[in-house]
């Protein structure tokens, strides 16, 4: 009998070891301290694994938390099209005022940017409470994948009680400093263009400049993103929050911003294409009867809730590559995490 059970037993045991990175070792709280960081193709590789792993409870958080946000999101259902508009005009009427050349791609880039804004404040609740639960419960997924366990929902219940106050200060630290990028963007851009327009360049060197100061602040927004999502990840998996946990994410991260925007590209890229074809096939009738709405809209639905998935799966796991390789690893002060709920042996 056990002969005929050691060669299945030992499949499981190789199977296992496949799934789980030897990187960490949680049940005893211990890591390879100071091990190469992965790359951005790895730390996807290493996601596919997780998710294969831990399916179904993933696949949940997707249903039961991810997609409602992303219809919502998608079809713009809460936002109202008059504000959009007159957002996008006082916007437009500010721009203009400081010396921007009013160009086709700008007046877009204006409505479209007012479109983001109204549908982020009037979605803002189910951010609050169903994308930052889906967060959390993508990191505690990643960190049980991590410890061989399956997802449980009890445990996950008793760790957001526990974490749901710094989870939601995170946040908010979050949203600001989100905001205040965007704003130093726009009174950078305005205040380039006023140079250039007191100075007596010609429009489209102005707009070769805005265009410039856009780039550069393309860059500063990305990483900005990159240290927000590991916060999140962060007061998750460790005892801080708020602006502590942003300091601690710019910390983590250091070395690693090219991981990191690579990450990022990706997933926008993702998520736009998946926006643009719901807009052009499900928003816009732009052939047929539109009857293929009925099951082209869920869809995309599904696939762009797919997307975020991963890009949280993906933003724990490069936490995760940058702790063991950070100065801490190598200094032996690498604590277990989520040593309450998460860390408890299932029965």
């Amino acid at each position: 009998m056990e002969a005929s059970m050691t060669p299945k037993a030992g499949s499981l045991n190789r199977v296992v070891r496949n799934l789980e990175l030897e990187r960490y070792d949680y049940s005893n709280g211990t890591s390879n301290a100071g091990s190469d960081p992965m790359n951005a193709l790895q730390i996807l590789k290493e996601t596919v694994w997780i998710l294969r792993y831990n399916s179904s409870g993933f696949m949940l958080i997707a249903a039961l938390l991810i997609c409602p946000v992303s219809a919502l999101l998608l079809s713009d259902v809460l936002a109202d099209q008059s504000i959009v508009k007159r957002l996008s005009i006082r916007l437009l009427l500010v721009a203009r005022s400081g010396g921007l050349p009013l160009r086709p791609f700008i007046k877009q880039s204006f409505q479209k940017f007012s479109e983001m804004a109204i549908s982020a404040a009037t979605c803002f609740p189910f951010y609050l409470t169903f994308s930052l639960l889906s967060k959390a419960a993508v990191v505690y997924s990643v960190d049980c994948s991590y410890s061989r366990k399956k997802f449980d929902s009890s445990k996950f219940y008793v760790l957001v009680s526990k974490i749901w106050r710094r989870l939601v200060s995170t946040y908010l630290w979050v949203c600001m400093l989100i905001v205040g990028c965007l704003t130093v963007f726009l009174v950078s851009v305005i205040a380039v263009c006023n140079v250039f327009l007191i100075i007596g360049l010609p429009d489209d060197l102005i707009v070769y400049a805005a265009i410039m100061v856009g780039l550069i602040f393309s860059v500063v927004f990305a990483k900005a993103i990159i240290i927000c999502n590991i916060a999140i990840v962060i007061c998750v998996l460790e005892e801080v929050s708020g602006p502590k946990a942003l300091l601690r994410s710019a910390s983590l991260i250091q070395g690693q911003t090219q991981v990191g925007l690579l990450i990022f590209l990706g997933s926008t890229i993702g998520m736009a294409f998946v926006e643009g074809l719901f807009e052009h096939r499900v928003k816009t009738l732009s052939y047929g009867d539109g009857s293929s709405r009925l099951w082209e809209g869920p869809l995309l639905v599904v696939m762009y809730s797919f997307v975020v998935l991963i890009d949280s799966m993906m933003s724990s796991v490069f936490y995760f590559s940058c702790r063991s390789s950070s100065r801490e690893a190598l200094d032996g002060e690498i604590h277990p995490i989520l040593e309450t709920p998460a860390s408890m042996d299932i029965q």
